[in-house]
């Protein structure tokens, strides 16, 4: 397969004459072709002028001629290479365990069920259904479950998310995460769009297939049980301890996502090394939809052949990073929590992206040197802002929140103007500023204000910040070897988000697939 890449076309051609330019550059005769499809769409919108950028893969009828026209440069010569499970000789007398049903954990126990490792997943939150009525209660009466909400439950955080696929890893397991979550129903656009994503109402439903297959295949799920401990024998790993109980294991996946701290603190009391990691810490800044666009596409704002617009900014201060992260186009602004007496803020966007706001979270980071490395410290902290917050929202789960031109100033002042905030519990006034560390403020005032150079209209009148973003990615790390296990305890594989190993739907998934690949190559199916 041949890949043409930068094929640019004015907003009013499509995919058909893509193709045909594709195979024009190439210089191909009719009949030379025997597949033509679009391989990835992205927007040129740099010169005020957008542009749809294709890249058409071709697969011709001569493969040699496909060499030929790669050795000669004119486009890239591709040889998918199908992910296939090697398995080891040791035996395994017992199921694998993994612990967390996020992509991270999702991902390692379907590759492992299809290999008949027949795993046996520990999910500390309940199924999908009990999950999103917990989620949508909490919304309209702030009674808190602490096992079952943004965080915990069925798909893991990412659940409620604009399920975005983007990633820098580049790993070529991407592409098998990919066809997975179209076999299991994902839209077909996410295998060209340059930033695809999903959509939580859409991602819920593959979620749960995904779930029913790893059953199918002999796989089983315990919900509403978290793990609450280890057991060691000869140095290495023997067991796990449950809300229901003791099992025994000889390899563990421990993929708790990065919000599951009373786990994280529970095992460093059983003394499992832990070291603290960089994040970040913020608010959501939430805009007119409309405004993006018109500063992103300028006159072509608003027609059909573009994606809603989207975002993405950084500026550096000093030696930190300010920048916007999980950008939801048309999104809403969520209640994030999952302890109580604390207050935190995500965003997530429906597949259609069709509301009338965007929202991103705008972050500084920390990092571990912040802590002295003490991952605890650097737990304390974000629970500190988060307390902080639900004590400036007035409580119930409320948040604070201000103008982008008042937290510039300093005032702590919210007014409406033409931007109702979507954060569901409702929000207050507040100086956003005071609840952070007096350097991290100054430095998010900077960067909001390079943004505005960057992006005009990101300091408008109407935009509206609401706090506190601090569960960005996990505050610590569980090291891991070569070999993906945890030196200290093997047996134990640190996974995904949680153990410090992603950042994302889509990195957490190919962690999980690596780490169930690595188990799966030493050991043999369990017998029986």
């Amino acid at each position: 397969m041949l890949l043409v890449r930068q094929i640019r076309l004015p907003l009013h051609l499509g995919e058909a004459e893509a193709k045909a330019e594709a195979v024009r550059r190439l210089g191909l005769e009719d009949g030379a072709v025997l597949q033509a499809e679009i391989a990835k769409i992205s927007v040129d919108a740099r010169r005020g002028r957008p542009l749809l950028v294709y890249t058409v893969a071709l697969t011709l009828a001569d493969p040699a001629r496909e060499d030929a026209l790669a050795a000669a440069g004119q486009a890239a010569l591709v040889r998918p290479q199908p992910f296939r499970l090697r398995t080891g000789t040791q035996p395994m007398a017992h199921r694998p365990v993994v612990c967390g049903l996020g992509p991270a954990g999702l991902f390692a126990a379907l590759v492992l069920a299809r290999g008949g490792y027949r795993p046996l997943v520990l999910e500390r939150g309940p199924a999908m259904d009990r999950r999103v009525q917990a989620v949508e209660s909490f919304n309209r009466t702030g009674i808190l479950d602490e096992n079952a909400n943004i965080q915990f439950g069925e798909g893991g955080a990412g659940t409620f998310s604009d399920g975005k696929l983007t990633t820098r890893i580049h790993d070529p397991l991407c592409a098998f995460v990919t066809r997975t979550l179209l076999e299991h129903g994902a839209p077909p656009d996410i295998a060209v769009r340059q930033k695809p994503h999903v959509g939580t109402d859409l991602l819920r439903g593959i979620i749960v297939s995904i779930r029913e297959e790893i059953c199918r295949l002999g796989g089983r799920v315990l919900f509403d049980t978290p793990l609450t401990g280890l057991v060691a024998a000869g140095g290495r790993l023997a067991g796990v301890r449950t809300s229901g109980g003791e099992m025994p294991a000889q390899a563990l996946v421990l993929a708790p996502g990065h919000s599951a701290r009373d786990t994280f603190l529970a095992l460093a009391a059983q003394g499992l090394p832990l070291a603290a990691k960089p994040f970040s810490v913020g608010m959501r800044a939430e805009h007119l939809q409309s405004r993006i666009e018109e500063s992103l596409y300028h006159e072509a704002a608003g027609h059909p052949a573009l994606p809603r617009g989207e975002y993405q900014l950084s500026h550096h201060v000093g030696g930190r990073c300010v920048y916007t992260f999980c950008m939801c186009p048309g999104g809403q602004v969520v209640a994030a929590a999952s302890e109580r007496g604390r207050a935190v803020t995500n965003g997530m966007s429906l597949h259609a992206r069709d509301g009338a706001n965007a929202n991103a979270a705008v972050v500084v980071s920390v990092s571990d040197r912040d802590f002295d490395g003490d991952p605890a410290r650097a737990i304390a902290f974000q629970r500190s802002l988060e307390q902080a917050a639900f004590a400036a929202g007035g409580g119930g789960y409320a948040a604070p929140a201000e103008n982008v031109r008042s937290f510039l100033r300093g005032e702590g002042r919210l007014a409406f103007a033409g931007l109702r905030p979507t954060y569901p519990r409702g929000v207050r006034a507040a100086d956003l500023g005071s609840l952070l560390p007096a350097e991290l403020a100054g430095a998010l005032r900077e960067g909001l204000a390079a943004f505005q150079r960057k992006l005009p209209g990101y300091t408008a009148l109407e935009a509206i910040l609401t706090g506190l973003e601090t569960r960005t990615s996990s505050p610590v790390r569980i090291p891991r070897g070569e070999d993906y296990q945890c030196a200290a305890l093997p047996g134990l594989y640190p996974c995904g988000e949680g153990a410090g190993y992603a950042g994302g739907i889509m990195s957490a998934a190919v962690d999980g697939v690596r780490v169930a690949a690595s188990i799966a190559a030493r050991y043999a199916p369990p017998a029986g």
